[in-house]
């Protein structure tokens, strides 16, 4: 496992991170609690220090385990977390988005319980979940430098969600200089990733970047193919079909990046995210131990050459010579789409 360093915090994190999303939940497909706290403890015996959960998953239930878990080694690993839902006061229906509560009172009483809940005397990111701009005013931005001058955290960053908050917010993060920012990026889903590297570039920013959903909902693992059924209540069957069939299609032209005995296809999907400079740690979704055992390794295996990364962008700009919808439309947007709109972006990734 190879390590970096999230902006210019100090804070360090494993290249390929535990998305605890998966702990306290059933919305990635179901598991005992029991079995939970082996994989993030294996998770740890495998390289793996990074660790990101936020406190609606399960209404408190992960940042719960997590800290359970991690307990022992509390001193050798990094923890992340999200505050912005208020779950306190309104139940949860289905997976729709719970409203949101970016006030910097109600921060500042969420930070304290995300804490109880963990077992931790601080917090080493802090994630503000999906806000929009218009919610990050001056005086959120004032109670996270106190919180950081308090040493109740160490580094700040923003988690975008599609749909929610997306081109336009991660923009002011990286202007501002947050620590990090968390997106959606894949080989398959590129547009908002590049457009941030470019962000980046342009002002300088030390900000580093953290995708999720590397895979691609299944489809670059492999663990989504034609013949699977997805369980009830599994996140990855809210895309529509026809993501599926246009994905399967892109996979086989993806084929090259794969080698025999060398570099599997999920791992070369997360090695092609670390081959940007920005990327410090990539987070995908473990289901089991298997999964980590392949993909933490992803850190060590052969970089993907100039020509591959090269061959990559070309396909994509090309869409894959693929001239059919993928049913995804409906679900691209960033709150109104005025900044995807200006940023002359017509395809954005919903999650």
């Amino acid at each position: 496992m190879q390590y970096s360093e999230l902006g210019e915090s100090g804070v360090g994190v494993s290249e390929v991170g535990f998305g605890a999303w998966v702990v306290g939940t059933d919305w990635w497909g179901d598991r005992s609690e029991e079995d939970a706290l082996e994989m993030v403890r294996y998770a740890v015996d495998q390289g793996i220090t990074y660790f990101d959960t936020g406190d609606v998953y399960g209404h408190g239930r992960s940042e719960e385990l997590l800290g359970q878990a991690l307990s022992e080694v509390r001193d050798e690993v990094t923890v992340a977390t999200k505050v912005g839902y208020d779950f306190y006061t309104n139940p949860q229906a289905g997976h729709g988005e719970l409203p949101k509560e970016v006030d910097p009172d109600y921060l500042r009483d969420a930070v304290e319980k995300s804490l109880d809940r963990l077992g931790m005397d601080s917090i080493d990111v802090l994630q503000l979940h999906n806000a929009n701009v218009e919610e990050i005013t001056p005086a959120v931005l004032e109670l996270l430098d106190e919180l950081e001058a308090e040493g109740t955290i160490d580094a700040t960053g923003l988690a975008l969600g599609p749909s929610i908050g997306w081109l336009a917010e991660g923009d002011f993060a990286i202007e501002e200089e947050f620590d990090s920012v968390q997106l959606v990026w894949n080989v398959l889903e590129q547009e908002v990733g590049n457009h941030f590297l470019e962000t980046i570039e342009r002002t300088g920013s030390s900000t580093s970047l953290i995708p999720r959903v590397p895979h691609s909902s299944g489809i670059l693992n492999e663990q989504v193919t034609p013949d699977t059924e997805l369980g009830e209540g599994d996140h990855r069957g809210f895309r529509p079909d026809e993501w599926y069939e246009t994905g399967w299609e892109k996979l086989e032209k993806l084929r090259f990046l794969e080698r025999d005995g060398e570099r599997t296809m999920g791992q070369a999907a997360i090695a092609w995210l670390l081959s940007h400079d920005p990327v410090a740690s990539v987070t995908p979704t473990f289901r089991t131990k298997a999964d980590i055992d392949e993909w933490a390794a992803a850190s060590d295996v052969p970089k993907l050459s100039d020509e591959e990364m090269a061959r990559v962008t070309e396909l994509y700009e090309t869409d894959f010579d693929i001239d059919r919808d993928d049913g995804m439309d409906a679900l691209r947007s960033s709150v109104s789409g005025e900044d995807i709109e200006s940023a002359g972006l017509d395809k954005l990734t919903a999650d």
